[in-house]
């Protein structure tokens, strides 16, 4: 049987909720073995991003009271994004196809069953989107739906609500092992892959326990990360925007002259202090976003590891 299934769970400071997650995935695993649809030697693996609870010291427990858990710990704290990089490049070789979802099971583990009916179809990626946001606040669903439109928006192409609970092939994984750049934001460079693709739509569930890794603030940076790491539009936008004030220049030249030769050459200070309020911010505003790309050509070109394991547990 060639069905190998890997669960690829990052996790950082997941304490609280490691022992009722490792139960629902292992009663997911044998009921999906029991049926026939993946191979017996599937296994869950938990990445361990630097955490600096007990994280690591759960993981290697549940590995030892059962191979079925396998566990990757990073030499340290990577975030997200490359703490789930690792475990897919780590177990490409091990599985048949993997699939990623974050430790608070929040997403739907029932879709699981679904998205490898999709994948024994012939489809080498499956997203898994959220169906509806009901269960959040009004501010979590503007802020979270915003954070997609912005990103589409500013060039850097997603699947709308849809995060990182995907299942892909091993030869997807293969073809995410060529993208090599250190700024690597999953979401978007995903897409990029092709082969065909499907998306299953489930209900996203409640936190049961600990808190969420991801406020307003590391959504901001995460939407900052993702936009200029995928696009360059908001360089284009700076030149159009150059442009625009450019042609605004001339005509404020042109209305100065002719209030020059009517003999009305009082300039108000508001209008004054206003522009060079307004030119000002923009220049700043601009030489930021220059720079952010800098820095990231500069990471680029240093081509530092993205992640570095220090164990690997793991029985075939």
């Amino acid at each position: 049987m060639e069905n190998k299934l890997y669960l690829v769970i990052p996790c950082y400071n997941e304490e609280a909720v490691l022992p009722e997650t490792a139960k629902r995935l292992k009663e997911k695993i044998t009921s999906l073995i029991e049926k026939g649809k993946i191979d017996k030697a599937s296994r869950i693996v938990f990445v361990n991003d630097g955490s600096k609870d007990k994280t690591w010291e759960i993981i290697c427990s549940l590995h030892e009271q059962d191979k079925a858990f396998s566990g990757i710990n990073l030499s340290r704290n990577r975030g997200h994004q490359n703490a789930l990089l690792a475990g897919l490049m780590t177990v490409k070789d091990h599985a048949d196809m993997t699939i990623s979802m974050d430790a608070d099971l929040q997403d739907d583990i029932d879709a699981v069953d679904e998205m490898i009916d999709k994948y024994l179809d012939g489809k080498d990626i499956v997203y898994g989107v959220r169906s509806s946001r009901k269960k959040d606040t009004f501010f979590k669903k503007v802020t979270a739906e915003g954070f997609y439109k912005l990103m589409n928006t500013m060039g850097a192409n997603t699947v709308f609500n849809h995060a990182d609970y995907r299942l892909m092939s091993k030869r997807a994984l293969e073809g995410l092992a060529e993208f090599g750049e250190v700024n690597l934001f999953l979401r978007g460079v995903v897409p990029m892959i092709g082969y065909p693709w499907d998306v299953v739509y489930y209900e996203r569930g409640e936190r049961f326990a600990g808190e969420s890794k991801y406020p307003l603030g590391k959504m901001l940076a995460f939407a900052v990360e993702g936009i200029t790491s995928l696009s360059i539009k908001p360089i284009r936008m700076i030149t159009g925007l150059g442009f625009f004030i450019f042609f605004v220049s001339i005509v404020m030249l042109i209305y100065s002259f002719v209030r020059h030769f009517m003999g009305e050459t009082i300039v108000g200070w508001t209008t004054l202090m206003v522009s060079v309020w307004a030119i000002g911010g923009l220049i700043l505003l601009s030489l930021g976003v220059v720079g952010e790309y800098i820095g990231k050509i500069y990471l680029e070109t240093k081509a530092r590891p993205r992640f570095i394991i220090e164990q690997f547990l793991n029985e075939e």
